[in-house]
């Protein structure tokens, strides 16, 4: 699964790479951004955990209550967002979380690019879940996927058996940015969405001696900003 970036070595008589001094890594210019490129995000977890209204909150801006039942292999949408100025094509893949789809599931993780791993806050076993699933990706999915970690159904106060503090310490624990959603009310849904965009072309525009973009961070940042405006 390893990736090499050859643009930010040279390669002496010995046949040893160098690295190139500051200047010249300044000095590289990224390829542009390409608008064509198609980046596959995969939405996982159990079964239940609302992966479909979350991605038909996000891509059409609704929420109907009961009218999904249990997604059967797997499906996709395509959606184009703006990260300033630039037009980023996600292709979001819904996924079945029962046990005997998992075969299918796995075998897309290969080529994500991104993967928004859901649990519902009402459900501990969902929660429970997710080291498995986390295993499961490390394990299949390439090196440099962009992970996120959502604890749904936040509307839902009254059944709540899951902290939010549950899901932060636990994405922490796996190195991966975390926030919790609700797909009936849109809470957070766009911002998970446009955080992985955001860190989909930064991949792809970063110069080599520029820090790498932390969706963790911007989450954080957005939401404190929201907060202030609210």
């Amino acid at each position: 699964m390893a990736a090499y970036d050859t643009g930010s070595l040279r390669i002496a008589q010995n046949g040893r790479p160098n690295s190139l001094p500051g200047d010249e890594l300044q000095s590289i210019q990224p390829e542009p951004y390409d608008e064509e490129a198609i980046h596959k995000t995969i939405l996982v977890g159990d079964s239940g955990v609302g992966k479909t209204s979350l991605l038909v909150q996000f891509d059409q801006c609704k929420f109907q209550a009961g009218a999904f039942s249990a997604t059967v292999g797997i499906g996709f949408t395509n959606k184009v967002v703006d990260v300033e100025g630039t037009k980023v094509k996600l292709q979001i893949w819904d996924t079945a979380g029962q046990e005997r789809f998992r075969s299918i599931t796995r075998a897309y993780y290969r080529d994500a690019n991104a993967l928004l791993l859901l649990y519902d806050v009402t459900n501990k076993a969902s929660f429970d879940n997710i080291r498995a699933w986390l295993a499961e990706i490390n394990e299949y999915a390439q090196e440099d996927v962009v992970i996120m970690l959502l604890g749904n159904k936040a509307d839902i106060a009254g059944e709540r058996v899951i902290r939010r503090e549950d899901g932060e310490r636990l994405a922490k624990e796996y190195g991966v940015a975390f926030m919790e959603t609700s797909a009936k009310t849109g809470m957070n849904v766009e911002l998970a969405f446009m955080a992985v965009a955001r860190d989909l072309k930064m991949k792809k525009t970063r110069r080599p001696n520029e820090p790498k973009f932390n969706v963790a961070d911007y989450v954080e940042q957005e939401k404190k900003n929201a907060s202030c405006c609210s």
